[in-house]
This record gives structure tokens, sequence and C-alpha cells, in this order.
């Protein structure tokens, strides 16, 4: 799988599927969860109402699965990142968990592209070095069968600067 590491937004990629920074309600938050669900449509929003009603809220770790709506993508994948706290050991699980099972999701859907943000490095506080270590590591160890590319989107400066040692 080819690993890409592009600055910007998310939201105008062409991928088979983004994945969104979710909260565990599904029904939008901050950062790029609002900023998918408002390029996405009304569309991602009553889907995910849909995923609620049959399974309750989307535990940390764990991923399901929208349309991209209105976004280049045909689908958006949410997964919901852990909360920065002081188990670290639990944090980093659940983090890679997140790209673990985004990564499965788009497997199942047959998906050769997935572009993914920088998962709870904002409003979660998840600290960006080691939350990119996370990422580019479950993603290298991936075994894929149809996901041909891998993108990481960051949104800001710092964060590129962080995947760029990691990926180059």
């Amino acid at each position: 799988m080819k690993i890409e590491l592009i600055k910007g937004d998310i939201t105008k990629i062409e991928a088979d599927a983004i994945v969104n920074a979710a909260n565990s309600s599904l029904l939008g938050g901050g950062g790029v969860d609002v900023a998918i669900h408002r390029a996405g449509g009304v569309e991602i929003l009553e889907e995910c109402k849909e995923i609620r009603n049959r399974q309750g809220k989307c535990k940390t770790g764990e991923a399901v699965v929208t349309t991209g709506g209105n976004l280049p993508s045909k689908y958006v994948i949410h997964t919901v990142g852990p909360v920065w706290n002081d188990d670290e050991e639990r944090c980093c699980g659940l983090l890679s968990n997140c790209y673990i099972n985004s990564l499965k999701l788009a497997e199942s859907l047959g998906i050769k592209t997935i572009a993914f943000p920088n998962i709870s490095t904002g409003i979660y506080r998840f600290p960006k070095e080691l939350a990119a270590q996370i990422a580019v590591n479950a993603v290298k160890n991936f075994q894929p069968e149809t996901i041909e590319k891998a993108i990481f989107v960051c949104f800001d400066d710092e964060n590129e600067m962080i995947y760029r040692k990691l990926i180059d």
C-alpha cells in the first residue's frame, strides 16, 4: 500500500473514502467532524442518525460508514478517537484501533484509496508526535487486500512536518 502525505482540507480530497474523527454521538462536533458534516450535507447526518438508532453511540476505537454525500469521496468512515488522559497505554491502543478498524471497514467495502485526518490531536489533546507514530505504524503494518493507497491529510504545518519525518 502506497502512503501519501497532503497538507490541505480532507473534505476536498478525492479518495474512495475519507475518515472522520467523529465523536461518539456521530452527530457532528468540532474540527474536522463539523467540516465533514458541513461539506457532505444532510445525507451524512441522516445516515449517522440511522446508525445510532440501530446500534447506539459509536465506541472509542470503533468505526462505522456512511455515504460521502456531497463530498468527492464515495464514503465517510467515522471513527471515535480517544480523549488524551494519564492512561497512555489505553489511549495509544484505542487510537491504533481507530486506524485499524477504519482500514478493515474500508477493505470490507473494496475501497482502493483512503484518506485520514490527524485523529484525536485537536480538542482531544492527544500529543501530535505520538499520534502520528501510532497512525503511520498502524497503516504501515496493515496487510491490505484491496487498499492501494492511504493518504494522511494534515490541516496544519506542525502535523505536516511531523508526518513528513515519519513517512520520508
